[in-house]
């Protein structure tokens, strides 16, 4: 199934295309801070429709996940990164458009022990 994400104004934009089951709430540092529920996807099931120019991009510690945000309304849209050796690309599914997050089953991650 394909998805289209945005933030909240609308400048950044993507497709994700699998079967979402499931979101995962991460307890670290910056998670815990945002809020999101997160859903990964290796990196050709997701299409960015929007200039990179339109994006800022947060590094923190080793430097490894680059977390994507829109620079005008400030929403956390996706990050990339590589996890457990391989390359994902993990949407906030809180900007998924038309899914109702309460009906899906809600994973705890801790990510905070890494």
């Amino acid at each position: 199934m394909k998805f289209t994400g945005s933030c909240h104004c609308g400048q950044v934009v993507f497709e994700i295309e699998g079967e979402l089951t499931q979101v995962t709430e991460c307890n670290c540092s910056i998670c815990s801070q945002k809020g999101a529920l997160l859903w990964g996807v290796p990196p050709d099931r997701f299409r960015l429709l929007t200039f990179q120019e339109k994006m800022a991009t947060y590094t923190f510690g080793a430097q490894a996940i680059k977390h994507r945000f829109c620079p005008k309304c400030g929403i956390h849209t996706f990050a990339e990164g590589v996890l457990s050796g391989n390359p994902m690309v993990v949407v906030n599914a809180r900007c998924l458009e038309g899914v109702e997050l309460s009906s899906l089953p809600l994973r705890h991650f801790d990510g905070r022990s890494l």
